[in-house]
């Protein structure tokens, strides 16, 4: 868990426009974009609130399943990230996961502007089932892809190299390209911000 000795890393504020939740009908994009996925208690909320330095840009929630629509969040004018629907959560009706899922799979599938897809899955367990769908269907569409491992601050410091390394074996996908990361100490974000702006051609 972490504590007091817990190091905590800088995060740079950016601005942080909020463009709309959309489940069909998306706007033409103005900027490059990056989607969220991941399971509904994966932390998805909390990392983008990290990654853009401001705790209310992404709502957070103690419910899993409170993201019903694609949205939509510029970020200093120069890319959007989109934050999809969790997925995985049984206590959403049956038929409101399949508009989900429609939904996101003709994001994925059709979205010209989409450079990069994140996908958070937990560092305290072996990738679940849903997981393994979501990122073998990624890489099957040939689709970029970063793997983020969230609340690692929850895993003893010992412990954590082993977790990055069972994600990875289950995932199927080399350790390198699994990010350790933490919304409490900040950990990996600037890792993931370079990425972004590797995939997105940002400065």
């Amino acid at each position: 868990m972490a504590g007091k000795n817990e190091p905590q890393f800088p995060v740079r504020s950016r601005r942080v426009d909020f463009i709309g939740s959309f489940t069909t009908g998306l706007p033409a994009a103005r900027f490059p974009e990056v989607a969220f996925a991941g399971r509904s208690n994966v932390g998805k909320s909390s990392a983008l609130n990290a990654l853009v330095g401001n705790r209310k840009a992404a709502r957070v929630s103690k419910t899993p399943g409170r993201t019903q629509a694609l949205n939509l969040f510029s970020i200093d004018e120069r890319v959007t990230f989109v934050d999809l629907p969790g997925y995985g959560y049984a206590k959403v009706p049956a038929a409101v996961q399949q508009r989900w899922k429609a939904a996101i799979e003709v994001y994925l599938g059709e979205r010209q502007a989409l450079r990069l897809v994140v996908c958070l899955v937990d560092a305290r367990h072996p990738p679940q089932p849903v997981d393994l769908t979501l990122v073998g269907g990624l890489m099957k569409a040939g689709l970029p892809l970063l793997v983020v491992a969230t609340k690692m601050d929850k895993v003893k410091r010992a412990q954590r190299g082993r977790s990055r390394k069972t994600l990875a074996a289950g995932l199927g996908i080399p350790v390198d390209t699994v990010v350790p990361f933490s919304s409490v100490s900040k950990l990996g974000v600037a890792e993931v911000w370079q990425i972004i702006d590797q995939a997105t051609g940002g400065q």
